[in-house]
């Protein structure tokens, strides 16, 4: 017999695939549109793989759907190889459709202005592939190659991008004209704060450091208002507005949404306007209750 924890292990395993292809076909729809309702009628470039499928395109006539298969396939081989078979198949199922779409999917050209195209094919497709990374696969494989090689050398992930669309933009200025490789960055640029705002979203998470002799007020506003967790640091009080203090306190660490930061912080400016507040961006997190808990 199977067991009950089986079923449900299975159906959940059912569900999130589900939900990944959902994300997967999404993504391939908005960077066809993309490519075929603003980029390839007007022979505009992207970067990163996507970018060199375009240029070998204009530079052999090659069917841009072939293309982008071939140019991904080492990607996809490395992902399979450095990250997990997972990843590599869903990345797989991504590019195959998204080729698939580029052949079959009769979308409108939308405009021929070319500022338009830089910027909204530039959305489409960041949103395409920002979707796509959602799905747990990508529609990019330069992504992959970034992260293979920041683990071998000192350059950041964001560092190898840059260097290989770099490449790309300069190749473009060789192959085609400068003009087009200006637009292709601005498409670029426009891509890559499309891809960033979908996988952190709106609930971009910010950590938060507060410092205050009402430690336990903003503590218990917190956690019993606000529905979130709260770190607790013993620490010692140093120089600050009040000069020099030796007696011991309370530092309270929370992690919140942007979206709650200014009511965070007015809260706390109600119980204690001398409060010494300090937020930075959270590129991910994971665990405790940064979802926050239902209050009552």
């Amino acid at each position: 017999m199977v067991s009950s924890t089986t079923l449900i292990s299975s159906s959940q395993t059912q569900l999130r695939w589900l939900k990944d292809l959902g994300f997967l076909c999404a993504g391939v729809l908005c960077a066809g549109m993309g490519l075929k309702g603003f980029l390839l009628p007007n022979n505009f470039l992207d970067g990163g793989a996507m970018g060199i499928s375009l240029l070998l395109e204009l530079v052999t006539g090659v069917e841009l759907a072939f293309l982008v298969i071939l140019v991904n396939i080492p990607f996809i081989w490395m992902g399979f190889r450095q990250i997990s078979p997972g990843f590599a198949m869903r990345t797989v199922v991504a590019i195959g459709l998204l080729a698939i779409c580029l052949v079959t999917v009769p979308y409108p050209v939308v405009t021929s202005d070319k500022l338009l195209i830089s910027v909204f094919g530039g959305f489409f497709l960041g949103a395409g592939i920002g979707l796509a990374i959602r799905g747990g696969g990508v529609l990019d494989g330069t992504e992959v190659l970034a992260i293979y090689v920041s683990r071998r050398s000192a350059m950041t992930v964001g560092d190898v991008i840059m260097v290989i669309n770099i490449l790309v933009f300069g190749a473009a200025a060789m192959l085609t004209n400068i003009e087009t490789a200006l637009y292709a960055m601005l498409t670029y640029l426009s891509a890559s704060k499309t891809i960033d705002f979908l996988i952190h979203g709106i609930e971009e998470y910010t950590a938060v450091l507060i410092i205050s002799d009402e430690h336990e007020a903003i503590r218990q506003m917190i956690t019993e208002d606000m529905g979130r967790g709260v770190t607790v640091f013993k620490g010692e009080k140093g120089y600050g507005k009040r000069g020099h203090r030796d007696k011991d306190t309370n530092i309270l660490y929370a992690v919140v949404t942007r979206l709650e930061l200014t009511r965070l912080k007015d809260r706390i400016e109600r119980i204690d306007d001398q409060a010494f507040i300090v937020n930075h961006g959270v590129d991910d997190a994971k665990g405790g209750m940064v979802k926050g808990r239902p209050i009552h």
